[in-house]
């Protein structure tokens, strides 16, 4: 029975791994994207402000 279970865990583990390994990346990467977002619209918003245009609605 523990050869069965610890066949069953041995299976599983590469397949789970790739998956934390792959939503870790994923979340990175989309919060890079938010904050690359955000920093862009501060930006753009300083620049119509200084050069007196209305604000992006």
């Amino acid at each position: 029975m523990n050869d069965v279970i610890s066949g069953i865990v041995w299976a599983l583990a590469p397949t789970v791994l790739v998956g934390l390994l792959f939503w870790l990346i994923m979340r990175a990467v989309v919060r890079a994207d938010r904050s690359e977002r955000k920093a862009y619209n501060r930006l753009e918003a300083e620049e119509r402000a200084r050069r007196g245009l209305a604000p992006k609605p």
